[in-house]
């Protein structure tokens, strides 16, 4: 106990005055239970009374503090205008254990002249336990429940620092009342920093295991993705944490800043207000049915003026998923009656059970009710089911009209809204009835991904590996070193994205049917096509990019195991894809049941079977990738196997 006092300090929270003296806090408590309850009762009342307010009777904890400094008040000329600009919102500081929330925090208050909490402090007050007690005895899923109503409460006190745990802004309800009630700030940190400060702690909960390095790859592999959808985002480095807030301030000036409207649009910006970032344009050459691919932030808000200027006069018919359709159709909608386009929409269900006759048939239906002429367009807003159905139905409906990619997840971005097939799944096997009908346009709005949840991030990374794998050995290698900053946002991954796309145009415009070079683009398909046959199609146990994977590290362990390439060589394409969260064995699979026979059956459906013999892409190393017919199918069984009966 007298551990806990000196680390707590002589202040406590309580469900009535929240904070008492501390003797006074332990003398009540006699027992886990007594500290569970009175935890419950302090989340209970935040979720009750989420305007409520803290009262303090003494000084304040190092974690909480509505003194604006030591010298009576702020001393940044730039502190007034923003604090008005917030509006009572309080500053929101979000991102990893070790990333500075408090120190900065704490510093960002003192300019602003605003108090400072650190939500952590007032969990650890709350239970009279340090947060890694409540994990110990209580568990994540108690803790979380807790930090939740706790950021309720926190959220509705006014303007203030608020620095969060790194668990809280995954929360999707705490994410939804930060972005209404507040500002935030995601400070980014790379891992090497992180770990250099986080190496040597005993006190991150979730860093106390057997590999706390890997643990820490993996919650930034899953959190970038998620941190990347706050209001600002300001580098965490070594150096002074007064740079850091001196970059916090110049944003958050520049974020608050209300626009004028005498002004003209400035080049880079919306019709929204929104950024845009600078547009990458990829050709993909096909003589007069070649196309153009942009790729940057805020495409969705511009692509009525594209689409304007593509097809004068034209209306469209929008066809979404029910997913898609909540985050981006009202903004797509907005600019198309900016640009006076007529459109209706056609919202299907997320998920490759979309890919069916029946649903293709309701489509096509709908675009024909609509009155969509033949010189119209159909728009896919969406990822790889919403691209490949919308554009089989452009493909089919009076006998071929134009179409539109705009592609809103990683996947789409960088591999099937590019290159023309299109097409749905058969009982038989994935995409086999369809058609090759390029679009006249991709959107690739990398802002969009924002939303994507991070396994539908990883599944499409999985993709994005797969050209360096192919023939790029120097892409595979940079993405060894900086799949973090793609996972993290920013210009690494516009730098993916758009490496990726000119890769699948290049060969596209070589090899437009996949009669050679084409098939290349398969890696990993054979296999990763039969696992999803196998599994039904059931996203939540197997997504596409998760099956290209695995089919992956299969392929080029297939490899090693014919003497092609090197053991060390598939280990290290299995490693890195195992780093970045994806699976990369059959048992990664969740609920896997499936023989070697079932999933050598289902490769027999692969649209690349020729004469009855299965076509597999193979490598000699990375980089080296080539088209292998002659493959004996005892041979695939036996490693079938092997695989099923693999260790880690």
């Amino acid at each position: 106990m007298n551990k806990k006092r000196k680390r707590l300090g002589t202040q406590a929270v309580s469900s009535r005055c929240y904070l008492i003296d501390k003797d006074e806090e332990f003398r009540s408590m006699r027992s886990d239970g007594a500290i569970l309850r009175r935890f419950s009762a302090f989340i209970h009342e935040s979720s009750l009374n989420p305007g409520g307010r803290h009262v303090t009777s003494c000084g304040m904890s190092s974690g909480i503090s509505s003194d604006p400094g030591t010298d009576g008040g702020p001393h940044d000329r730039r502190a007034a205008p923003v604090v008005s600009a917030l509006g009572g919102r309080p500053i929101v500081l979000v991102g990893m254990m070790g990333s500075g929330k408090t120190s900065t925090g704490r510093r960002l208050a003192q300019r602003l002249g605003l108090g400072f909490v650190d939500a952590d402090v007032v969990i650890e007050q709350a239970a009279g336990m340090s947060i890694e007690d409540i994990f110990a005895r209580h568990g994540e899923t108690y803790f979380r429940d807790g930090e939740k109503r706790v950021m309720a409460r926190l959220l509705g006190e006014g303007p203030r620092v608020l620095a969060t745990g790194g668990g809280a802004f995954m929360n999707a309800e705490v994410r939804r009342r930060i972005a209404s009630e507040g500002i935030s700030i995601w400070l980014k940190a790379d891992f090497d920093i992180l770990w250099r400060r986080v190496r040597r702690r005993t006190t991150r909960p979730l860093l106390n295991n057997a590999e706390p390095e890997q643990t820490l790859r993996r919650l930034i592999a899953e959190r970038y993705p998620v941190y990347a959808e706050a209001h600002i985002t300001v580098a965490s480095h070594e150096g002074s944490h007064d740079d850091v807030v001196d970059e916090m301030m110049a944003q958050l000036e520049s974020f608050l800043s209300p626009p004028d409207p005498h002004q003209a649009l400035a080049p880079g910006k919306t019709n929204t207000g929104k950024n845009v970032s600078k547009l990458e344009k990829i050709g993909v050459e096909l003589g007069g049915r070649g196309y153009d691919i942009l790729i940057g932030d805020g495409l969705i808000d511009e692509a009525g003026g594209h689409i304007s200027r593509l097809a004068p006069g034209a209306a469209c018919a929008i066809v979404t998923d029910e997913n898609v359709a909540k985050h981006h159709l009202p903004a797509l909608e907005r600019g198309l009656d900016a640009a006076q386009i007529k459109h209706a929409k056609i919202i299907v269900t997320p998920g490759e059970g979309s890919k069916t006759y029946s649903v293709f048939e309701r489509v096509c239906d709908e675009i024909i009710k609509a009155r969509i002429e033949r010189n119209d367009l159909v728009v896919a807003l969406g990822g790889g089911v919403v691209g490949d159905l919308a554009g089989y139905a452009a493909a089919s409906v009076r006998r071929g009209m134009r179409f539109i990619q705009i592609p809103t997840s990683l996947l789409a971005q960088v591999d099937s809204s590019v290159g023309g097939k299109t097409g749905i799944n058969s009982p038989f096997g994935k995409n086999l009835i369809g058609a090759f009908h390029q679009p006249s346009l991709v959107l690739a709005d990398t802002g969009s991904l924002v939303t994507l949840p991070a396994r539908e991030f990883r599944a499409g990374y999985a993709e994005i590996v797969k050209y360096g794998l192919i023939n790029d050995p120097g892409f595979f290698n940079w993405l060894e070193a900086s799949w973090l900053e793609v996972f993290a946002g920013g210009a690494a991954r516009a730098q993916a994205i758009a490496k990726s796309c000119a890769a699948k145009a290049g060969v596209v415009a070589r090899d437009e049917h996949e009669n050679g070079e084409r098939a290349l683009l398969n890696l990993g398909h054979t296999f990763g096509h039969a696992l999803e046959r196998v599994t039904a199609y059931d996203g939540a146990r197997l997504v596409h990019g998760e099956g290209v994977a695995i089919g992956m590290a299969c392929a080029f362990r297939f490899s090693a195991r014919r003497g092609l390439c090197s053991a060390e060589e598939a280990g290290r394409v299995t490693s890195h894809l195992k780093t970045a969260g994806l699976p990369v064995r059959f048992r990664d699979i969740a609920d896997w049941d499936a023989s070697a026979e079932q999933i050598l059956d289902a490769m027999y459906q692969d649209k690349k079977v020729e004469h009855g013999a299965l076509t597999f892409i193979l490598t000699h190393g990375i980089g080296k990738c080539f088209v292998a017919k002659t493959v004996d199918p005892l041979e695939v069984l036996a490693f079938l196997k092997d695989e099923l009966n693999a260790g880690p």
